[in-house]
């Protein structure tokens, strides 16, 4: 089940949602904005040939970029974000990464296909953002990028993967 503003504002004061740094206005109906971090990770020429396997290390065809004022992100491009707030989840809560409509409305999506965010997770949350419209996109930290909904698990679960404590993308 999908929890409401007034449930998240509750596990927000509980300390089973925990976001750092935490603005309440960025809590809506049944979801919580996240804004755009300063960093950034870019994939270097696409001439090259990549063989995509589970164990494909993305850092070896990136850059980290740190763009405090902001990056262009043209079309059909996929640059890698992170989002300023850190996100540490209860061992019973997991959340769905959304796009926000103001953004979709420009072309622009959030993530390609990860957008499930693990029970007991601590930390930011990685952005594969795509600008799939025909004009070149701007974006600044502190957009309000995209939204988190959030859904109590059947029993107490925990994420140990390799993106566990990750803080940058």
């Amino acid at each position: 089940m999908i929890l409401s503003g007034n449930k998240l504002s509750q596990y927000l004061k509980q300390g089973k949602i925990k976001i750092t740094p935490f603005e309440p206005k960025l809590v809506g109906a049944c979801s919580i904005d996240f804004r755009l971090g300063p960093y950034f990770r870019v994939f270097h020429s696409h001439k090259q040939r990549v063989t995509v396997a589970d164990k494909v290390d993305y850092k070896k065809y990136t850059k980290e970029v740190f763009a405090p004022k902001g990056i262009l992100v043209k079309p059909g491009e996929l640059v890698l974000g992170a989002t300023i707030e850190r996100l540490a989840l209860d061992s019973r809560l997991c959340g769905f990464m959304q796009g926000r409509s103001s953004m979709a409305r420009m072309g622009l999506a959030v993530h390609v296909s990860s957008s499930l965010v693990q029970p007991g997770v601590d930390n930011v949350q990685v952005l594969e953002i795509v600008n799939n419209s025909p004009y070149s996109l701007f974006l600044a930290p502190g957009l309000r990028i995209c939204q988190i909904v959030f859904e109590e698990t059947t029993s107490p679960a925990c994420y140990s993967g390799k993106f566990s404590k990750q803080a940058r993308p």
